[in-house]
């Protein structure tokens, strides 16, 4: 397995960090007896089972072989949101001007930008800790996991522990894939698990993927003052989004001076003294680009190897990762998986609501289903890209004929007055029905717009009933109401029309 990256630099902040999520005088405890569950991985998944499970009277052991929290604490979601909110600002000085606004002399401190992000990252980490996770009566062990028996787990340590288990729930989320580039790792790049470690600004970068992790970053970076170029295999960017959603975000890309290359195939990268030359061919012929840094950003891959799954009937594939049923069980049926390691959708929400499951699943014979879940995403470029359910072109691949009902951010008023009309709300339905079957809103705040619709799914509430739900004006999300009035308005068939022109014209 990959070896782990350092946390650095190791100033305050980081220590505090460290001193919560791998505290360094730690002592891994005397084992209980038997476990009614052992947790292998304290990310997202592997936290909430953790604590689940204690709070109900379990005995919970938890093993993490890195940082508790996982990626989303220490190289995901926290810091990348962090930098996003300092490019954001950027973003929005540098356009300042288009609300008669005149700001001068606004410049980038790379350096205190990363410096408040270690700040807020340890500043967050106690609700991760290790600490907080003993007290909680847990049992605490750092080093890695390994099945040893069929009902054993044993832990890497000086001394090594031995584990016995009455259930396991693998959550050992994933990590960036290493691109077969010749040259590539010789020249040296950077992951998601090591960008937040900068120090100093790249001056040019290279981003490859352009997936959510690949522009959320080649933006921000753009937005701090770096040159970006993005280096991406698929015909769009967010090439799990539709065409027309992922448009607006390269056009955003375009206006900002980030260069986009699609449909590229990298052949080779040299590294030498002054930087790296990245060599490509794609639709449009050969190219090149000489940077300082390289982001790789192209995807994911489950943390699976060393943990001795074949030895107890797991089956797993090194991509797609640990093999579950809808109830998150793998081919033992004592062993359960959640999160990255196991899912398709790699999101924090998503481990963290499969982590109920598990617990109801492993511990008390419950039939929760993953596929029962309603689950929202979003792209935190700007505009953002959010979702549920269905898009366009899934709900085409899958032959579900649907209603579609799009309102322009360029018809809403509070987008017109805060200058933000690069956007739109998309509502499908199944068709001939108000039953919503899939969303996608590209505006600034599509992550905070998304969960209205992901509720009215949830709760079964149609479209219909939407249009009755009164909203503040002006605001951005009242163009999810706005829709509801436009799919009342195809009710009124011609027939309908004339039955109701007929009793005004009688009642006059």
């Amino acid at each position: 397995m990959t070896p782990l990256p350092p946390v650095e630099p190791l100033d305050s902040w980081n220590r505090d960090l460290l001193a919560n999520v791998r505290p360094p005088d730690w002592v891994n405890p005397e084992p209980a007896a038997r476990y009614n569950l052992v947790v292998i991985g304290a990310g997202t998944a592997g936290l909430v089972t953790a604590a689940g499970a204690a709070g109900l009277g379990a005995r919970v052991a938890l093993v993490e072989r890195h940082l508790m929290g996982g990626d989303c604490l220490n190289v995901g979601c926290v810091p990348s949101k962090a930098v996003i909110r300092s490019s954001r600002l950027m973003g929005e000085l540098r356009r300042a001007g288009e609300l008669g606004v005149r700001v001068g002399g606004a410049e980038v401190d790379f350096p205190a930008v990363m410096e408040r992000m270690r700040r807020i990252r340890a500043g967050i980490s106690p609700n991760d800790s290790a600490n907080r996770f003993r007290d909680l009566g847990v049992d605490v062990y750092f080093g890695a996991a390994r099945f040893t028996g069929p009902d054993t787990v044993e832990v890497s340590g000086s001394p090594s522990r031995t584990l016995r288990f009455r259930k396991v729930v693998i959550a050992t989320g994933a990590r960036a894939v290493d691109p077969p580039v010749a040259g590539f790792a010789e020249a040296g790049y950077l992951t998601n698990e090591t960008v937040f470690n900068l120090t100093e600004r790249p001056r040019r970068l290279a981003v490859i993927g352009g997936g959510p992790i690949g522009c959320e970053l080649a933006q921000a970076f753009r937005r701090l003052g770096s040159e970006i170029v993005v280096i991406h295999s698929g015909s769009h960017l967010l090439h799990r989004e539709d065409e027309d959603a992922a448009d607006i975000v390269r056009k955003a890309f375009a206006a900002e001076g980030i260069r986009v290359v699609l449909g590229a195939k990298l052949s080779r990268v040299e590294g030498f003294a002054d930087g790296k030359r990245l060599h490509w061919t794609s639709p449009a012929g050969e190219g090149e680009a000489v940077v300082d840094e390289i982001l790789a950003g192209a995807g994911r891959a489950p943390n699976v190897e060393g943990l001795g799954l074949e030895g107890v009937g797991v089956s797993y594939d090194t991509r797609r990762g640990i093999t579950v049923d809808d109830r998150l069980r793998t081919t033992n049926s004592r062993i359960f998986a959640a999160g990255d390691c196991c899912m398709e959708r790699k999101f924090t929400h998503a481990a963290d609501f499969a982590a109920r499951i598990v617990i109801q699943n492993a511990l008390f014979f419950g039939r929760a289903k993953l596929s029962a879940l309603t689950i929202p995403w979003c792209t935190y470029t700007d505009p953002e890209i959010a979702g549920v359910g269905l898009s366009d072109r899934a709900a085409r691949e899958r032959g579900v004929a649907v209603d579609r009902f799009v309102k322009p951010l360029a018809e809403v008023d509070r987008a017109v007055t805060d200058g933000e009309t690069d956007g739109f709300v998309k509502i499908l339905v199944r068709k001939g029905t108000d039953r919503i079957v899939g969303a996608t809103i590209v505006a600034s705040h599509a992550g905070d717009m998304i969960g209205e619709i992901t509720l009215a799914m949830t709760a079964g509430v149609g479209l219909g009933r939407i249009a009755r739900v009164i909203h503040p004006y002006p605001t951005q999300a009242e163009a999810i109401r706005q829709i509801g009035d436009m799919y009342n308005r195809t009710r009124l068939t011609p027939f309908v029309r004339k039955l109701f022109h007929g009793w005004l014209s009688w009642t006059r």
